[in-house]
């Protein structure tokens, strides 16, 4: 189904991505040397940083897989978010002095510090892998409302989008990633607050219409509160979520890369405080506008709705009911979702592949500018596997891409969490311990994955719901390295600076 674009809607896009592009090239001017490419000279304010951070973390996965959520069931992929508070005391208190000490700028590179070689590597190509699944979900996404919008096929639509998205972050580097993800955060809140105005505004019984029409149908529900490891009830969603904010907290180089990049630790801990206070209501919000789309269509019935699948309705609603010029900028909300989020991803791939697979093995003692070029092309290279990824998307059937992002998040999420957790919080575990669980826990991984896509004999088949493999994986690994670690006796490696019990107070 295409929608014929209006002219002011067209005007406003194009500024918006001029503007943008603008920026990119603003910004290569600067990128003299990697620490400026990769964290901007360590020089950002909190409040960038913070905002960068909702920026980089709410995509277009916020923007249209969260209404699309809310709008084909309830709130219950919602009570995940919800852990982030927690979690960020930890991060405030413990990771984000592990990660500023010294001049690091990965964080595989303390996981060398504390197991060694092994496990740096294990890191950096765990995360290389689930970040280019990250960037294909997150196009892919992103390309709907625009290939509606358009009539444009989807395919051309995916390149189109991606090369734009990749031109201003290779030629911008760090710099340009998070000062236009600052401006990315801003607009994607004003189109969604433009799209909840209009339907507030124009419901016959005015705001007040959508809670009593949305509590008609159990549109609030958070999920069962039932402890049933096979369905998607509150505390399997919320255990879900506590390991994905230790995950993104302790491991996630996206956010780890902003931790350095602030230039002090209060501003690196302001910047966390900041996102961690301004994050939730934004989930939460956009869970709600997927409930008053679902209101406006019990409403006002629209007999094409029943024919697009959930992830479409949201964009169909903007380009179909939002007047024009309004519409243009909702469109660049979630234009600004997606950009916010790719930008990062592919800096990222870019510096840990630089920083933790080139300097120390495969291209090491060259010079900072031959780096600084590869640097580029490894982020060229990793906005081409964005496209062919993003494709491969749209061909897969699934009930929403939220949910299927939660499903590739845990089967091939692996045992970082775990492998940071040790790390921080135990003296006795050491690089034997580690390594001996992580080739247990990777081959659980794929025995759990295996049994998940049906490629096993009934009677080997785990019955878990795929939610929870990462949780099992993470504990197998910790229980795991402790276990061999009591046999080996207390670590002698020098351990000061690397865990909680041994930090420089």
């Amino acid at each position: 189904m295409s929608i014929h674009i209006r002219p002011l809607d067209l005007v406003v896009i194009i500024v918006y991505l001029l503007g943008m592009a603008c920026v990119g090239v603003w910004f290569s001017k600067r990128n003299k040397s990697t620490e400026e490419y990769f964290v901007g000279s360590r020089s950002f304010p909190g409040w960038a940083i913070g905002l960068s951070m909702l920026g980089t973390s709410i995509s277009s996965v916020t923007f249209l897989a969260f209404p699309a959520a809310a709008y084909v069931l309830d709130w219950r992929q919602l009570v995940s978010n919800l852990m982030l508070p927690a979690v960020a005391v930890l991060a405030i208190v413990v990771f984000i002095p592990f990660f500023r000490r010294g001049q690091l700028t990965s964080a595989f590179e303390y996981l060398e510090d504390r197991f060694g070689p092994s496990a740096r590597l294990y890191g950096t190509l765990s995360f290389i892998l689930l970040q280019l699944i990250r960037l294909a979900k997150v196009l892919f996404l992103v390309s709907i409302p625009v290939s509606l919008l358009t009539g444009i096929e989807m395919s051309y639509v995916i390149i189109a989008v991606g090369v734009f998205i990749a031109f201003y972050t290779v030629a911008g580097g760090f710099d340009a990633v998070i000062w236009t993800d600052v401006v990315q955060a801003v607009v994607l809140w004003f189109g969604g607050l433009l799209c909840f105005g209009y339907i507030a505004w124009n419901l016959p019984e005015g705001p007040s219409q959508i809670f009593s029409v949305a509590a008609q149908h159990d549109k609030f529900h958070l999920g069962s509160m039932d402890f049933n490891i096979g369905e998607r009830t509150f505390w399997t969603v919320a255990l879900i979520g506590v390991f994905n904010w230790l995950a993104m907290y302790s491991s996630d180089q996206n956010v780890v890369q902003r931790y350095v990049a602030a230039k002090s630790l209060r501003d690196a801990r302001r910047a966390t405080t900041l996102y961690s206070v301004v994050a939730v209501p934004t989930w939460a919000f956009f869970f709600f506008l997927g409930t008053c789309v679902f209101v406006w269509y019990q409403v006002h019935p629209d007999a094409k709705v029943a024919n697009l699948e959930a992830d479409q309705v949201f964009p169909y609603f903007i380009l179909t009911t939002i007047p024009a010029g309004l519409a243009g900028l909702t469109i660049a909300g979630v234009l600004a979702a997606a950009m916010s989020s790719l930008d990062s991803s592919i800096n990222a791939i870019a510096t840990v592949t630089t920083v933790d697979l080139l300097k120390p093995y495969l291209a090491r003692g060259r010079d900072d500018q031959f780096y600084l070029r590869t640097a580029r092309w490894i982020a060229t290279v990793a906005a081409a596997l964005m496209i062919g990824g993003a494709m491969l998307f749209a061909s897969i059937e699934k009930e929403s891409m939220n949910d299927l992002s939660w499903i590739v998040a845990s089967v091939f999420g692996g045992c970082l969490v775990g492998l940071f957790m040790v790390g921080f919080f135990t003296r006795r575990v050491d690089g034997f311990s580690a390594m001996t669980a992580l080739v247990v826990s990777v081959l659980l991984n794929v025995y759990l994955g295996l049994s998940l896509a049906g490629w096993l004999p009934d009677g080997i088949t785990m019955p878990v719901h795929s939610y929870w493999v990462g949780i099992i994986v993470n504990l197998a690994f910790v229980v795991i390295a402790y276990t061999v670690s009591l046999f080996r006796g207390p670590s002698k490696k020098d351990l000061k600076g690397l865990t909680v019990w041994s930090m420089e107070r």
